[in-house]
């Protein structure tokens, strides 16, 4: 059975497909099935647009469809970007771009305001319309300068209160354990297995 991740982004796939390889679901891109999809994130909130991207995809594709939204919430940016994380240097901002802004933003403030967390809200969508969301969290600070070679985003400047390096600086499978991601699509398996494959027991 196929299950549609409502992104084209392909670092978000490989996570994807790693949590959900259990539950013996193949995970496409929704490109793959519908070329040239695209949605406007209009949402207020992470899970508005979670949302939106879960429910445009299933309707597109007429499969299950999960999609999720992330935010990077900083003490001194008064719990921003947030929402508007990957796109808080530009709409077309690349990953460093981002970062760049971040860091640039953080110049001279103490460590305790450069606390931060991601947040991460997931969601689920069927083509009959039914969907939930769920999310995750994971805290950490914010570094002066990026540190590692992996991952993506803003990984090379979240240093992880749970593993005590960046992201970037972690295996992809350190990463997945404490990630807010990885956190928020496991909180998904159990609406995966009841809605998806109707495994009530499991889903229970």
């Amino acid at each position: 059975m196929r299950i549609v991740l409502a992104s084209a982004n392909p670092d978000k796939l490989r996570e994807l497909r790693s949590i959900l390889s259990e539950l013996g679901l193949e995970v496409v891109p929704v490109s793959d099935v519908a070329p040239g999809w695209h949605v406007e994130e209009t949402g207020a909130t992470l899970e508005e647009n979670a949302l939106l991207k879960a429910r445009a995809a299933a309707s597109a594709t007429g499969l299950p469809a999960v999609a999720d939204d992330t935010g990077l919430c900083v003490r001194a940016l008064g719990g921003g970007p947030g929402v508007y994380s990957s796109r808080f240097a530009g709409e077309s901002a690349t990953y460093s771009q981002n970062v760049c802004k971040l860091l640039s933003r953080l110049i001279g403030e103490t460590p305790e305001m450069r606390r931060a967390c991601f947040r991460t809200a997931a969601a689920i969508a069927l083509p009959d319309g039914t969907s939930e969301t769920v999310s995750g969290r994971a805290e950490g600070r914010i570094t002066e300068a990026p540190m590692g070679k992996g991952g993506f985003g803003y990984d090379p400047v979240f240093l992880s209160d749970d593993l005590g390096r960046t992201y970037a600086e972690a295996t992809p499978e350190q990463k997945d354990l404490v990630s807010h991601r990885g956190r928020a699509f496991r909180n998904l398996l159990p609406l995966i297995r009841r809605l998806v494959l109707h495994d009530e027991e499991q889903g229970s």
